[in-house]
Formats: C-alpha cells, sequence, structure tokens
C-alpha cells in the first residue's frame, strides 16, 4: 500500500498515550504500510524505544540524522546502503578537532551517534566562520529547534537516507509518506515524496514547504497528525463522527453476497433506516457500523468496500473457536440468564470470559480507530459490556451511550456475576445508557449505586414500522381462513425464556378441562432454532418436542393435531398471514426486554380491521406500553395461563374490538427511525437523567 517514513521526538513519540495507541491500532490492522523510523537518535538509543508498547515496529531505521541504516527486524547494518551515505566521512575525531576552536560548539556527551557528531548550539552562534569550517572538511550539517548542530557525512541526510532506502527496495517515491516536525526533518520533504507536517512543529518547517503541495500541514499534534496524514491520503480508512457497535452486521453475508432482513422490524433494519442504509440520495452519512464477522473458510471474504449499502461497514475477523466461547459460552451460558432473571443457570467459564475480554477489547480499539475526534459511539446490549470502560481510557474525547434492549436485571442478580464488579466498573464509563421499560432503568441505576459520575439514563422503548405493515397488509387482502376453529399463535425463536413448553402444557390441560375444543382449537407454535452452535438450548428444544408429541399423540386425530410446531424461520410476508389469520396472539416471556412480534400483531390486525386477541406475558417489557388492551398472563403460573388464554378464546366480539382499539392507540405510529434518531441524541448530550417517574396504577390488574 505505502511506506510511512515518520521522524521519533516530536512525532511518532509525541501526542497523548491515547493518540499513539490509536495509530499503533490503525498500522497494525494495515500491515501493508510499511515503517520506517527516521530520527537523529543513535541506534542504542532508539532501541530503548523499541520497548515501549506504544511504539510500532519498523521494518527500516534511518538513525544519526540519516548516516546510520538498520534492518527493523534485528537492528543489523543495512550496509550497501549506510556505506554509501557516509563516503567522506573523516570520523568523529578529526571533525571534533577541527571544530575545537568554536567554544559555542558543546559536544554531546553521552549521546549514542555513529557516523556523524552532534553539538548543541544557540542560534545566534550559527555563524558563516563555522559553516565555512564545516564545509572545508568535505561535511554537510543540519540545524534544528535552535538547538541541535548535526556535522554529518556529505552525502548524508534523512532525505538521501530515505531516497537511498528506496532505490535498493524499488519503492516508488510516489509511495511514500514522510512525517516530521523540526527543520532535520527538512531534507525528507524535498525527495518527491508526499508530506505530512505535524502539529507544533518548528516554524522555520512550516515556512519553508508552504509553497509544496505534497505537504500536508495539520493542527494534530504528535502521532495523530501523521494519523491525519495517512487519512488525507486515503491510505487508512476515513473517521466517522457516529459509530455503532454491535456484535452482528446488518446483513447476512452469503455466497451470492450480503442478505438483507426480511422483516422491517428490530434493531438491524431499524439502524440501516436512520443511518441511511436504505436511501437512494447521495447525502453524506458519517456513520460506521463495526461488527463481529467469524473467518469461514466455505464463504469468500466478506465485501465490506462495495457492498454499495450505508452504513459503512467495518468488521473485526475472529476464529470460530474463539467466537464460540465468546458468544455461545460467556454470552449465552453466563450473562444471557442473569439478564433473564434465572441466575440457576448460569454456568461461568474462566477460558470463555477470557476470550469476551479480548472480543471487547477488539471492539474498543476498532471503533477508537475509527471515531472521528469527539464522535458519538452507540453500543448495543450486554454483549460489549466492556467496551464502554476501554474506550473511556483509549478515547476520553467520545461519547458512549449503551442500550440494552434486553432486561436489565435486579442488583442482587447482578451481583451473583462472578464478574460483577469488572462490568460495573466499565459500565460507569458510559455518558448515557438506555432501556426498553422505566423498571430495567431503576434496575441500572441500582447496581451502579453511589457512583460518582453515573450516566445519564433514560428509557426508549422501540416500535414497529406501522407503514411497512400496513403497506404489506393491503398488498395481501382479504385471505381466507384454512380452519374453521379457534388459531392461537406464537412466534418467537427457540427459548426456554420464552417458555414453549409452558404453552403446550396449559393447551393441554384446557384441552382436558373442555372437551368442546377438541376438533376446534389450533395452536400454531412457529418457533425457529437458535444459530448453530448454542447448546444451552437443546434441552429446551427435546423437552418442547417430546411435549408436543404426547399432547398431539393424546388428542389428535386423523383429520386435527392440537399443536402445529414449525421449527424454522418464516419470511416476514408468511408471519404476517400468520397475524391475521390468528384470532390470539400468546406472548409467555418469563422475561423480556421488549416482544415487537406482540407489537407486529397489533400493527396487522388493526391495518387489516381484525380483532385478535393479545396475551401478554406481565413480565415482557411491551406489557408497560400495551397492558391496557393486552390480556396480561403470568407464565410462572400454570393456572394462570390457562385461566387467561379461556378468557380470550371466549372474549365476546364487541370487546376484542375495544381491546384492540386501545392497543392500537398505544402502539402509537412513530417511525422505528425517530427512535433512533432520538436516542442518538440523548448520547450526544440530551437532558440529565430525570431518575424514576412517579408511581402510577399498574397496567397488570387489567387481566
Amino acid at each position: 500500500m505505502g511506506v510511512l517514513v515518520t521522524d521519533l521526538d516530536g512525532t511518532l513519540l509525541g501526542g497523548t498515550d491515547a493518540e499513539r495507541r490509536r495509530l499503533h491500532g490503525i498500522l497494525s490492522r494495515h500491515p501493508r504500510i510499511t515503517v520506517v523510523f527516521a530520527t537523529g537518535r543513535g541506534l542504542a538509543s532508539v532501541r530503548e524505544v523499541l520497548a515501549d508498547p506504544l511504539v510500532p515496529r519498523p521494518r527500516w531505521i534511518i538513525a544519526d540524522v540519516g548516516a546510520s541504516v538498520a534492518d527493523g527486524r534485528d537492528l543489523s547494518t543495512v550496509m550497501d546502503v549506510q556505506s554509501r551515505l557516509r563516503e567522506g566521512w573523516p570520523g568523529a575525531a578529526r571533525v571534533r578537532d577541527a571544530l575545537s576552536g568554536f567554544p559555542a560548539l558543546r559536544y554531546q556527551d553521552g549521546v549514542a551517534q555513529d557516523g556523524r557528531c552532534s553539538f548543541h548550539l544557540r542560534p545566534g552562534d550559527l555563524t558563516g566562520e563555522l559553516v565555512s569550517a564545516v564545509a572545508a572538511l568535505g561535511c554537510s550539517w543540519a540545524y534544528s529547534a535552535d538547538r541541535y548542530f548535526d556535522v554529518l557525512p556529505p552525502r548524508a541526510s534523512k532525505g538521501a537516507a530515505v531516497r537511498a532506502l528506496a532505490r535498493a527496495q524499488g519503492w516508488a517515491l510516489a509511495d511514500v509518506l514522510v512525517a516530521g516536525d523540526s527543520l532535520n526533518d527538512l531534507s525528507m520533504f524535498g525527495i518527491g515524496a508526499h508530506g505530512v507536517v505535524v502539529g507544533g512543529a518548528e516554524p522555520a518547517l512550516g515556512r519553508a514547504v508552504a509553497a509544496d503541495e505534497t505537504v500536508y500541514r495539520t493542527e494534530q499534534h504528535g502521532a495523530a497528525g501523521i494519523v491525519a496524514g495517512l487519512r488525507n491520503l486515503g491510505w487508512v480508512a476515513p473517521e466517522h463522527a457516529l459509530v455503532v457497535g454491535y456484535h452482528r452486521p446488518p446483513r447476512v453475508w452469503t455466497s451470492t453476497g450480503w442478505r438483507a432482513p426480511t422483516s422491517p422490524n428490530g434493531i438491524l433494519p431499524t439502524l440501516c433506516a436512520v443511518l441511511g442504509a436504505e436511501r437512494g440520495d447521495d447525502r453524506d452519512v458519517s456513520a460506521l457500523w463495526v461488527a463481529g464477522s467469524v473467518v469461514d473458510d466455505d464463504l469468500p471474504d466478506p465485501d465490506v468496500g462495495e457492498h454499495g449499502l450505508r452504513p459503512a461497514l467495518s468488521l473485526e475477523r475472529f476464529d470460530y473457536a474463539a467466537w464460540s466461547a465468546y458468544f455461545h459460552r460467556a454470552c449465552k451460558e453466563m450473562l444471557w440468564p442473569a439478564l433473564m432473571s434465572q441466575p440457576e443457570r448460569m454456568c461461568f467459564d474462566s477460558a470463555a470470559w477470557t476470550e469476551y475480554r479480548t472480543v471487547n477489547r477488539r471492539f474498543a480499539e476498532h471503533i477508537a480507530d475509527r471515531a472521528a475526534e469527539r464522535g458519538t459511539i452507540w453500543l448495543h446490549d450486554y454483549n460489549l459490556w466492556l467496551v464502554p470502560g476501554l474506550l473511556r481510557a483509549a478515547r476520553p474525547d467520545l461519547r458512549v451511550g449503551l442500550f440494552h434492549h434486553t432486561p436489565f436485571p435486579p442488583v442482587r442478580i447482578f451481583d451473583a456475576l462472578p464478574v460483577a464488579a469488572e462490568v460495573r466498573t466499565s459500565l460507569t464509563a458510559l455518558d448515557w445508557a438506555g432501556f426498553q421499560t422505566e423498571g430495567f432503568a431503576a434496575n441500572f441505576r441500582a447496581t451502579l449505586g453511589e457512583s460518582d459520575a453515573p450516566p445519564r439514563v433514560s428509557v426508549h422503548p422501540l416500535g414497529v414500522d406501522r407503514e411497512a405493515i400496513d403497506a404489506l397488509v393491503r398488498a395481501r387482502g382479504p385471505r381466507a381462513r384454512s380452519f374453521a376453529g379457534r388459531l392461537v399463535l406464537s412466534v418467537e425463536r427457540l427459548d426456554y425464556v420464552k417458555a414453549p413448553e409452558r404453552k403446550v402444557a396449559a393447551v393441554a390441560a384446557l384441552l382436558a378441562a373442555d372437551p368442546a375444543l377438541h376438533g376446534r382449537l389450533r395452536f400454531r407454535l412457529v418457533c425457529p432454532p437458535p444459530e448453530s452452535g448454542i447448546t444451552a438450548y437443546d434441552s429446551t428444544r427435546i423437552a418442547l418436542e417430546d411435549r408436543i408429541a404426547d399432547v398431539n399423540d393424546r388428542f389428535g386425530t386423523a383429520t386435527w393435531q392440537p399443536v402445529e410446531y414449525l421449527p424454522h424461520n418464516l419470511s416476514f410476508v408468511e408471519v404476517l398471514d400468520e397475524y391475521l389469520a390468528a384470532d390470539v396472539f400468546w406472548v409467555t416471556s418469563l422475561q423480556d426486554g421488549m416482544n415487537l412480534t406482540a407489537k407486529e400483531f397489533v400493527a396487522a390486525q388493526s391495518a387489516a380491521g381484525g380483532s385478535g386477541v393479545l396475551v401478554l406475558s406481565r413480565y415482557a417489557g411491551a406489557a408497560e406500553q400495551l397492558g391496557r388492551g393486552a390480556l396480561l398472563t403470568d407464565p410462572r403460573s400454570p393456572i394462570d395461563l390457562v385461566r387467561v388464554l379461556r378468557r380470550a378464546l371466549r372474549m365476546p366480539r364487541r370487546e376484542r374490538r375495544a381491546r384492540m382499539t386501545r392497543l392500537s392507540t398505544a402502539l402509537g405510529h412513530e417511525h422505528p427511525r425517530h427512535w433512533a434518531a432520538g436516542i442518538i441524541a440523548a448520547i450526544e448530550g440530551g437532558a440529565p437523567d430525570p431518575g424514576p417517574p412517579p408511581v402510577a396504577a399498574s397496567a397488570a390488574g387489567t387481566a
């Protein structure tokens, strides 16, 4: 890609640790950029610099103001290049002896140097007589920082060394970027390479290159200035004012390219809408989506540069073993049970948690590398809980927010996590945290306790795209029912938290108590499996399938099966048809952040003028918004599950219509993109957390 030739003091070593770490990360992510040091230091001094973990490893080293050239791998001398640069050097002893008559020159004893003589000299003492004396020796000289006077071999300079090394390595100077801040770097800017003068440079250097169009000048100091120069040339990816951090990309990579989600609802299509991914115009949206990607030998490498969709996508790649430890074990087997208030299911694996830390660290480094100064970072969910603390240390200029789509557990359950203290420390570093319900927000506030500077907290329940659903319903038109009885529908991924077994058991109990429902009640369970690799749900799947077989064997006939089980994904249009056909939509989550399927059902039924009944778990986040129109149920109570389902099936048409009207009103018409835009504004500095609202009457009594 190119060659970066950089001075050390004031340039590569300049700036804050965070800026140096940022440059190091960028260079490590762009291995095609060859790094060359060009310094006034001697090699012994450069060796000490290389011990700094924030210093990138150079492939080549130009030292002693261009008099020495070494291989960066082992610091061995590149003899064929160095010998030509040192031709005509009379030796340090002769130089010092010849210049001993200039008392203003003070030799730098104790400073590692080879092939040159370095002195301290005040500007007023740089006289024509001194310059003539150096010329009489057949030497050249360099003066910088109003202090350093270097006597060099006649052919030596940083610029000459870069040119000689480029010739030896076959580099075109048009592929070289030189970076510096002092006059001893000036020789590099006149060799035909690109250049960047970093902020805080010697004014004389700026004046000397002012008319050179190949030199980029930036106000960014040190390492940050080098980053600016790299970005100016397009050698590294541009910075973004808004970075979204989510463990998944917004689309699925397949052998035929990127596949978009089929549903218009959920976090992936919502973020794509607000960040401009679906727009066909040319408006600039300076947003970047950072996601994880598992290396798959059966697929070509994901194409993030030419996918033609926005926001821009940047992938952090992981091998399958590391990702499985992070996501399948740490996230799903330890953190997920805590979020779902089932601590008895937590399975702590120290090796998996180590991978969780590693994945979060790599996400944080990736985001830090790509975020613009004072940029906005929007993180999503518990999968990235450690990123806020890492970003605060690396990029304190950023505004960092995290939205929890999942529930947030009570303090006593959060504290049951073996890593609770580590996570709490990271979450305290947030600027803003958002939640689906006030209850989850209250749990978060209590978990952080008496933090000195707690994050701002607000509640933003996610909705659905009613415009898209209305359009699809109109396009579908009236459809004949395939079943003359009552259809109860559930649409959910396979998860013990959704309590699918309990629903099947409730159907069995209802059929046993009411023979009149035989042949007239059908429970359709659309229950696709989780992504491959998650074993935590295997026992749930086995128990569910066994229970379904038992119920169908017990009550079914040759022409009727009480439970229809669809263990696969349906397209959104197919799901919409199911919503429209259902008499009852049944949500029984033991815990749920929101539950968008309940909202989709309401939107679909309302669009079609239907009067379906929503039976909704009181533990779903949607119950706060829809509780006065739904029948709330307690899925932890087998008796309540049966009682509320029976009531839904027997509900008079007038009550069904009245409840659907209340549900439609409560759902509202705010587009999810407005939800996302509001969150971005909140992260960027909205109103302070007002605290919990006054206690209001619960909607739970409406069942």
